[in-house]
């Protein structure tokens, strides 16, 4: 029972409901929501997506951009378990996170002198909400469901008749897991000639995780006539232990292991620490043609346990874990047609994550790093008005030993699409909304030969901007 608890701090990777890699929010303007193909961008966006390109911006001066974004998520695994029958009468289950957001806000800032550009930029760029499950987890729950199978294994060692044992077992449990990364970013950009231009900054990123969760109220059905018991109510598992302990049909090592296997677990556990990263940019533009890339290095992150509550050993206060955030290289073209008014856009990313050191090293179970590709396209109507859609396709390296239903990513395609009205010359409006659909991972066995688990996800994303040119 002690290791149902023992993997909660792997849901930190859980808890991020925006879109990009497992520890990183690519998402970090409403442009990106209605067009996610970025990484070439030379307006105000690009302070996270392509700062090298600011160079080529067509602003002088002083431009600030504040938006605001909301995210939903749902995610589900759906457990088939034969033991799980005993509690319900199904031995399929549905276990539901929930994931909302309504403000998460993003501050980006860029002063364009001559050949140089100051940019910087203070966002979520990791996590952002928070990741109910009401209901707990099968993680959670398979253990206990093996408790009646286990204690009609004993009833039959003691010499019980084949009509002394236990049908059923419930449980309460819940868990609740919230996992933000804070980042601040500051840089020069310089253009070199007519063609090219180059970036240079840093970023530093602050962690902040929690998680609440417990099992407890385990309850059996013994029936056992000599001990007063009919099977027709439902009991603490620990009263079951202690009456044979009583009876004197187990002692009391015996009964002190299995009291500690159905005691009540509880944590609640908050996780921080910080980390500083280089990151580098070029841009190279000819004509209606721009070519950008980015280059985020790895940040070495290791949070500290600061505990609260903890009765299963596993989180002492003060326990270091590393937390790092894979490098990215994010790579991006553009071309202008129609006197400009169409823009093309295509782009891709790669996440290093095999390198990046995680919670109990699981990136060491990853096939490969995380892919990622882009597309969009931009329509200028007039002079105030502009349109447009794009898409990403999403790739992980998954495989069954690192997927679970804490680490529940799914690889994914996301469509988005928006505008941005020009209210005056100075002041723009941005709208997006980005959908993700998510490919269903099925694990066999996860639990033992017959079992299997379903893993399945929903996600949207509506936001709003604000850009200001001085």
């Amino acid at each position: 029972m002690k290791r149902v608890l023992s993997i909660i701090g792997a849901i930190a990777l859980s808890s991020a409901i925006f879109a990009g890699g497992f520890l990183t929010n690519t998402n970090q303007s409403v442009r990106f929501l209605r067009n996610p193909a970025r990484g070439a961008s030379t307006e105000i966006d690009a302070v996270y997506s392509n700062p090298a390109g600011l160079s080529f911006m067509n602003h002088e001066g002083l431009w600030l951009s504040l938006n605001d974004q909301a995210a939903f998520q749902t995610r589900v695994a759906t457990t088939t378990f034969a033991p799980f029958a005993m509690n319900g009468g199904s031995d399929t289950k549905e276990y539901k996170g929930e994931a909302s957001a309504w403000v998460i806000p993003s501050l980006q800032v860029a002063y364009k002198l001559k050949n140089f550009v100051f940019s910087g930029f203070g966002s979520v760029i990791g996590g952002g909400g928070t990741l109910k499950f009401n209901n707990g987890l099968p993680s959670f729950e398979q253990p206990v469901s093996t408790l009646p199978v286990m204690a009609n294994s004993m009833l039959s060692q003691m010499g019980m008749p084949a009509d002394y044992n236990v049908s059923k077992y419930s449980l309460e449990q819940s868990l609740q897991g919230t996992s933000i990364t804070y980042g601040a970013q500051l840089g020069i950009s310089y253009k070199i000639s007519d063609l090219f231009s180059a970036y240079v900054g840093g970023r530093a990123s602050i962690v902040n995780n929690g998680y609440e969760g417990y099992l407890r109220n385990i309850q059996i059905n013994p029936n056992i006539p000599p001990m007063g018991l009919s099977g027709d109510n439902m009991i603490p598992a620990s009263t079951f232990i202690e009456g044979l302990k009583d009876a004197h049909f187990i002692d009391e090592a015996t009964a002190a292991g299995l009291m500690a296997q159905v005691s009540d677990k509880e944590i609640d556990v908050k996780q921080s620490g910080w980390g500083i990263a280089p990151v580098l940019g070029f841009d190279f533009k000819y004509n209606h043609f721009n070519l950008g890339i980015k280059y985020d290095f790895m940040t070495s992150i290791t949070i500290k346990n600061k505990t609260t509550k903890d009765n299963t050993g596993m989180y002492p206060d003060g326990k270091e874990i590393n937390n790092d955030i894979p490098a990215l290289l994010s790579v991006g073209a553009s071309y202008k047609f129609f006197r400009e008014k169409l823009t093309l856009n295509f782009g891709s990313h790669i996440f290093f994550d095999k390198d990046a050191k995680m919670a109990n090293n699981i990136q060491k179970d990853l096939s490969n790093n995380t892919y990622e590709w882009l597309a969009g396209l931009e329509y200028k109507i007039s002079n105030r008005f502009l349109v447009s859609a794009g898409g990403q396709i999403t790739r992980f390296g998954l495989t069954d030993k690192f997927i679970s239903d804490m680490n529940n990513y799914c690889n994914s395609a996301s469509v988005g699409v928006g505008g941005e009205i020009g209210i005056t010359d100075k002041l723009l409006v941005n709208v997006g909304y980005l959908f993700t659909k998510y490919d269903d991972y099925t694990k066999t066995n996860p639990y033992g030969d017959g079992s299997k688990e379903k893993y399945h996800r929903t996600s949207m994303t509506f936001g709003i901007g604000l850009d200001y040119k001085f």
